[in-house]
């Protein structure tokens, strides 16, 4: 049940108080609140429920006895001045709390009964006066028994004055008196009467703190900048002049009268409770709970401020925080120095000030349990600034240096506001961020300048020591406003406030104290033996209390409070504050690792706490101020960085022969980062680093400040692994050094490390997204460097809609509104596993894989600069391995890529990675020329082809300079980093057309500047660029025909030679064929289902011969080229013309025997051969059957009879034919077939007929593991058999692999391309048949152990190799210099095909040790075999 006030719009999801249980909804890692208050109000009011004499106890009364309901109000604002806008405030929180007063008073009437009577007296402003109308009114009514009826009365009040609490010694006084004085006189003449008080003080507090209010609080002091600190004060300082009220026992001697503080409101956010207009909307709420009564202090009693507020007036006897002080040599300097790195002590002649609550003093002399004295500054106690007492009672830093110097001026003393005269030069503020500094700094400089006029100091002569310590107000926002609360911005506004003081004030020293670790917080608040106030402690630093551990609010903390550390200290080190002789700034920094002491009993030490658990309290402060004073004495870079607080901390005595207060100079400290560094730093000197003004609409007017977000996609080289590895440390290089990364790495800053954000910061500082440090993709201090190492190109659409993800969902980046650089990069993982498999890693896959990533950018991401840094050339980087001059650890790196390094020099595989990364640069090109992401505004990609011809450097030896490479000689070390991050900027400020191309390593490269012309990063439009006409698409494909032509190579032999072993392709006079449908070429020209039956023989891959090479790609077409007269191949369809194919449709394993031996007959009994004198070429392929029906008669098609049957066969040619060439290739892996699927009732219903045991078993179910298993078994064992066969030199069996490997090709779309298959999805179509052909040919004449095991579908007339006159023979065991090997064994499983060994190792990148590579290459595996099964488009590779 709830109103919407429409007078007020608000954005809140506070409660007034909390309900029972669990504040915050979260039940993870959330302390258990066992203080808080239930509501006023039982939730089971209306329960039916056996009536009952009435109550004579307020304590025990049921909602249902209230007869009379009334209501008093004191909820005017009080202002003691006259001027107008002030009292405009108070005017409009009135008329809010109003507004909420009448909506609980109507609420909680019809919550109680809905025949109550409601008698309220006209409200007079004065609650006293209110109070005696309404007993006059209640005794006159004539509907109730002023004795005998229980009375409600609602007493609405709200503190008063909140623009000018913080300025007051007693904000609250004013209202508890006149509430006392109006509940004493209801007390005295009210019998039954039970009374509630609403507290509204949070509702002003966040009225006026709501963002549409800016203009109202100018005039409203303690709210003109509203702060955590401000509302929790304002609203808890009340809340516990409440509570004190309550809890002194004054309105409980009688039983039949209580005042309650129970909550009766609360506020909820109106976007939750979808409301077409945004406001406020109250409820009234309810406890769940057992009792059915009223709650009061005595049967609900309210404990949350219970034991802070009962504080006794008698305290402990007061509490001494002073120092023993034994120094003699106190004298200041014989002249006053001119230099600030000359100063002693004494020689300070003021004192100042600037911060927060912690330097003004909030909590620091309160009684450890009055939570209420927390509002109290006691700036007297001031750690860095008070001046209270003396040492002897009380430390500060102020009373330290008193001893040097009693004249020294501008400490602060006693309590109150900086508004306060005894503030002097305290001039921190409670709530201040780092946003408030320059200002503090202002008012700094003003009040020492009125000082000097009046003669209380003199304002040039004087060394003046300042102390700024701030940052855990920011902090504690970062939850709020991450982007607001950067670190970036954080250093940014101190620097405001630093560059200001450097100008504007002589003789200056600062103590800039950086931020402590604010963690410790949870520690406190989750111990249950702390009894700390949760409530106070959650309204002051939320963030960090009431988020679980692990949480990314929590992550977000740590990295900010580090980083607010680190580039604090990166400011100072900048050597901007040490350019003039009498300023300087030192970082102190003995808070940055504070650990909270722990008693006896290891519960934190609440002691140095203020009662908030947030604040300091005395002790804390004496402490600070020891540890501070010790700081300034320590040498720069050697300074106590965990100051212990229960550490007995001496007063540090200067020596005689070392009196001064130490600098950065005196210390002999040379700042780190001053120093360009030579290699892996650069230096940007360009002259306008201003953003546009306006904010550019338009990506083709995107200057480099304009950029507030940096993001990468890619692999290794992204993710940073062994960037900053030592020499040989190979077991590093498995560590990603994210924040070293060219393109996103974020690390230090640009004169140390050169990297894309970091070129970018000095445009603007305020960038966000680069990754810091070292850590996965998953780690925090990752942020938008979403690279994998071992990823490749079909992993980039996951990279890509993660990065959308999370920019989407994180609140440091304002997604529909910042600029954005995304880089991307991949190909090279590509590259090196493309010799395992060129269909899953051909340059039209791999294109389409980034066409999908930058799809889902295209599509999702607003105001968006994409740089697509083309893929590298690899090929330099063998040069680099192999050479043998050099140490590298060449089993590692060839494990990472295989295909690179593991093929030998000039040779065909060689030539075809070279060609594939030719392919992968120019179709990448062939992409972004298309247009495709240029059809927005806003978004663009750019092609950035730096890395298009890598240069590797070479010593004067003429060796490579493998200190460019990581320790493990394939990746990236950081001087080549240094140098990507450098041409990948240079790229994006030149345009198109112009770019470079080319990257020597070894070349100094420097960064370029946009121009007064040309500001913009380039694009194709502010390029004046025309993308070329694309290419005209190609006629269709009318026939799957080869062009050939081996001009030069003498195809025959002078004279029939007598070994197979020098047998040339012209040398073959006959070719033959065993097998099953795919040899008979089923349905290979099918249209329909019609004529799926009919065999195509004459286009059989192995054996057809029907027209010429340049229709259809065969064997015997391709040996026609080199012998016309070519005898055996079949033609036309049917058996009619089969010829020597005698391959039969559903035929097995069990059935090449027979086959054999029809072929042997036919053969002997043929007139057009010459059995004996022609070289006979017999294809054998058969397989596919027994895989498909295995499950079903698993002895039957067994390996066991599997192999002996096709021995059989193979024993029978060797017997009966002479001068044969066997070409026996091995079973195809079907498991892609699985994915091939048209919809059809051809692939819907035949293919899992046709292949019942690997099409339908689910995947990853057992039944498919072990037909998988079996199918590798027949690669590995069929192919053994070819070794048996060597004892006539007529004859050879050779193993052909090209279908070992060979997985299912995929279109553009990365969908399984249905062109290769038959109507029923399972058969090969006469395109399948050419590229069997093709593979098939050219594994004949590669030589044994360098054959391809798969096959490139990509579609070209120009695939067939051709024999050279050097090697001219078709390839046998024998002439390819290879040993004769045993047959293995059938029983003997632990042996492994070639092929498996190369899919290992390319799984992905393989970090550290071989024992690591050996590992991680084992998982890729499965990895990659498991991407064979399932990839995004569905395909099966």
């Amino acid at each position: 049940m709830g109103v919407h006030l429409g007078g007020a719009v608000f954005f809140f999801a506070l409660l007034l108080i909390h309900v029972d249980g669990n504040p915050t909804g979260n039940s993870e890692n959330v302390k258990e609140v066992t203080r808080t208050p239930r509501f006023l109000l039982p939730c089971d009011i209306n329960t039916n429920r056996k009536s009952a004499p009435e109550s004579t106890s307020a304590h025990s009364l049921m909602p249902s006895d209230i007869k009379v309901i009334s209501s008093l109000r004191r909820l005017k604002i009080r202002s003691d001045t006259d001027d107008h806008s002030t009292n405009l405030v108070s005017s409009s929180l009135e008329e809010i709390l109003q507004r909420a007063s009448q909506f609980t008073e109507l609420f909680v009437g019809q919550k109680l009964h809905y025949s109550i009577s409601n008698i309220s007296p006209v409200p007079q402003g004065n609650l006293v006066h209110e109070a005696k109308n309404l007993v006059e009114s209640l005794k006159k009514s004539s509907t109730m028994s002023l004795t005998n009826d229980w009375k409600m009365i609602l007493i609405f009040v709200a503190a008063e004055d909140p623009c000018g609490f913080c300025i007051q010694e007693d904000h609250t006084g004013n209202t508890i008196r006149e509430l006392t004085a109006a509940l004493d006189y209801l007390h005295q003449e009210l019998p039954k009467t039970f009374i509630s008080l609403v507290d509204l003080t949070l509702l002003s507090g966040l009225s006026l703190s709501y963002p549409d209010n800016a203009e109202m609080r100018k005039s409203c002091e303690c709210f003109s900048k509203p702060s955590d600190f401000t509302k929790a004060m304002y609203r808890f300082s009340f809340q516990s002049a409440l509570e004190k009220l309550i809890s002194s026992e004054r309105y409980d001697t009688r039983e039949d009268f209580t005042v309650a503080l129970h909550p009766v409101l609360r506020m909820v956010d109106s976007e939750k409770k979808n409301i077409d207009t945004y406001g406020d909307v109250y409820e009234v709420q309810c406890s769940q709970q057992d009792s059915v009564f009223l709650n009061t202090h005595k049967n609900s009693p309210y404990m949350w401020l219970q034991d802070m507020t009962q504080v006794k007036e008698s305290r402990a006897q007061p509490r001494v925080q002073g120092s023993n002080f034994t120094c003699t040599n106190l004298a200041p300097s014989a002249t006053v120095p001119t230099s600030v790195h000359s100063l002693r002590p004494a020689d300070f002649k003021v004192i100042a000030a600037l911060g927060d609550s912690i330097t003004a003093g909030n909590g620091a002399g309160a009684f450890v349990l009055d939570v209420l004295d927390v509002v109290t500054e006691y700036r007297g106690l001031s750690w860095s600034i008070g001046g209270d007492g003396d040492l002897s009672n009380t430390t500060t830093l102020a009373n330290i240096l008193r001893l040097f110097n009693p004249n020294i001026q501008g400490y602060s003393t006693k309590r109150g506001s900086h508004h306060l005269p005894n503030a002097r030069l305290n001039r921190a503020v409670p709530g201040a961020k780092a946003d408030d500094m320059l200002d503090q700094a202002k008012l700094l400089v003003n009040k020492t300048k009125t000082m000097h006029n009046f003669r209380l100091i003199n304002y040039t002569e004087d060394w003046k020591l300042l102390t700024i310590f701030i940052g855990g107000n920011d902090l504690c926002g970062i939850c709020k406003n991450p982007v607001y609360h950067s670190p970036e911005k954080f250093v940014s506004r101190l620097k405001e406030a630093l560059d200001y003081l450097q100008q504007e004030v002589p003789r200056m020293f600062v103590n800039l104290v950086t931020i402590l670790d604010i963690l410790p917080l949870k520690e406190l608040y989750y111990n249950k033996d702390t009894h700390c106030p949760e409530q106070l402690m959650s309204a002051l630093c939320g963030c960090v209390v009431d988020n679980p551990e692990g949480s990314v609010e929590i992550s977000t903390v740590k990295l900010f409070n580090k980083q607010y550390q680190e580039k604090t200290r990166q400011l100072v080190e900048s050597g901007l504050y040490d350019i003039k002789e009498d300023f300087t700034v030192v970082i102190q920094p003995l808070l940055e690792r504070l650990v909270i002491p722990k008693n006896d009993k290891g519960v934190p030490d609440r002691s140095f706490m203020a009662p908030d658990c947030f604040h300091f309290g005395e002790k804390a402060h004496a402490q600070g101020a020891r540890g501070l004073w010790k700081n300034m004495f320590e040498l720069v870079g050697k300074k106590t960085d965990n100051q212990a607080l229960n550490e007995d901390i001496g007063i540090f005595c200067p020596p005689e022969n070392d009196p001064y207060v130490k600098t950065a100079k005196n210390s002999n400290y040379a700042y780190p980062n001053i120093t360009l560094h030579p290699v892996q730093g650069s230096k940007l000197e360009c002259a306008d680093l201003s953003p546009s003004n306006p904010k550019p609409t338009s990506v083709h007017k995107l200057r480099p400040a304009d950029i507030t977000v940096v993001a990468a996609l890619g692999d290794s080289l992204t993710a940073g692994n062994g960037i900053g590895s030592k020499p040989n440390d190979v077991l590093d290089v498995i560590k990603e050094y994210r924040g070293l990364s060219w393109s996103i790495g974020g690390d230090s800053t640009l004169d140390q490390v050169t990297t894309l954000p970091n070129i970018l910061r000095e445009f603007n500082p305020f960038i966000t997204g680069y990754s810091i440090e070292a850590g996965s993709n998953n780690s925090h201090s990752s942020f938008l460097n979403r690279a994998v190492p071992g990823a490749k190109a079909f992993d980039m659409p996951v990279q890509a809609q993660a990065l959308v993800d999370q920019m989407m969902q994180d609140k440091r980046i304002h997604f529909e509104n910042d600029w954005k650089v995304i880089t991307v990069f991949v190909g090279a993982n590509d590259l090196c596993a493309s010799c395992a498999d060129s269909n899953v890693f051909s340059a039209a896959t791999y294109t389409n894989n980034i066409r999908r990533a930058l799809d889902i950018l295209h599509q999702k991401i607003p105001k968006a600069f994409v740089n697509l840094v083309e893929v590298m050339d690899i090929l330099p980087l063998r040069e680099a391995v192999l050479d043998t001059r050099v140490k590298c650890p060449t089993v590692i790196t060839s494990m990472l890529c295989p295909c690179l390094l593991n093929v030998q020099t000039n040779t065909r595989e060689l030539e075809l990675i070279k060609s594939t990364n030719n392919a992968y640069q120019h179709s990448l090109q062939q992409l972004i020329n298309s247009g495709r992401y240029n059809t927005r505004e806003d978004f663009t990609v750019v092609l950035q082809p730096f890395f298009q011809n890598p240069k590797i450097p070479h010593l004067s030896t003429g060796a490579p300079d493998i200190t460019y490479l990581a320790p493990d000689c394939f990746h990236l070390s950081q001087k080549s980093h240094s140098q990507l991050a450098r041409m990948l900027w240079n790229n994006m400020l030149e345009p198109l057309n112009q770019k470079t191309d080319t990257l020597n390593f070894i070349d100094k490269i420097q960064l370029r500047c946009p121009t007064p012309t040309q500001p913009y990063l380039r694009t194709y439009i502010n390029s004046n660029y025309n993308y070329p006409i694309p290419e005209p698409t190609p006629k269709p494909v009318d026939n799957w025909g080869s062009d050939m032509n081996c001009l030069g190579f003498t195809s025959s032999s002078n004279s029939i030679p007598k070994s197979v072993h020098q047998l040339r392709p012209g040398d073959i006079k006959v070719v033959a064929a065993l097998g099953d449908s795919l040899t008979a070429a089923f349905g290979a020209k099918s249209t329909s289902l019609s004529n799926l039956v009919t065999e195509w023989r004459g286009i059989s891959w192995s054996i057809g011969g029907d027209g010429t090479l340049d229709m259809y790609t065969t064997i015997p077409n391709i040996l026609k080229k080199f012998n016309p007269a070519l005898k055996g191949f079949s033609t036309g369809t049917g058996t009619t013309n089969q010829m020597f194919n005698v391959a039969i449709g559903g035929s097995k394993a069990e059935n090449m025997p027979a086959q054999a031996e029809t072929l042997v007959k036919k053969m002997k009994e043929s007139k057009d051969i010459n059995f004996a004198e022609d070289w006979k070429l017999i294809t054998l392929f058969i397989g596919g059957n027994d895989l498909c029906q295995y499950c079903r008669n698993r002895e039957r098609y067994s390996l066991t009879n599997h192999v002996k049957h096709i021995e059989t066969a193979l024993d029978m040619f060797y017997k009966e034919i002479p001068r044969v060439f066997v070409n026996l290739v091995q079973i195809m892996e079907i498991e892609g077939l699985r994915t091939v699927n048209s919809g059809t009732f051809g692939c819907s219903v035949l293919k899992p007929n046709a292949c019942p045991c690997f099409i339908n078993p689910p995947e990853g179910s057992p039944e498919l593991g072990e037909i998988k298993k079996f199918n590798r078994d027949l690669q590995i064992h069929v192919a053994a058999l070819a070794e048996k066969y060597n004892d006539r030199e007529d004859f050879a069996a050779v193993a052909q692999p090209f279908f070992t490997n060979t997985v299912v090709p995929v279109d553009g779309d990365g969908i399984p391309d249905l062109d290769f298959f038959a109507v029923d999805c399972f058969h090969f179509s006469d395109r399948g048949h050419a590229e069997m052909a093709i593979a098939l040919w050219n594994n004949m004449i590669e030589p044994v152990g360098k054959k391809l095991s798969y096959n490139n579908f990509t579609h070209s007339r120009t695939k067939l190799n051709c024999p050279s006159n050097n090697q001219p023979f078709l390839f046998t065991m024998k002439n390819s210099g290879l040993p004769q090997a045993e047959v293995p064994p059938e029983d003997d499983s632990s042996q492994v095909p070639m092929w498996s060994v190369i899919v290992a190792s390319i799984g992905g990148v393989v970090l550290g040790c071989a024992i690591v590579g050996i590992v991680m290459s084992i998982k890729n595996r499965k990895k990659s075999n498991k991407k064979k099964r399932m990839s995004e488009s569905g395909s099966s590779f």
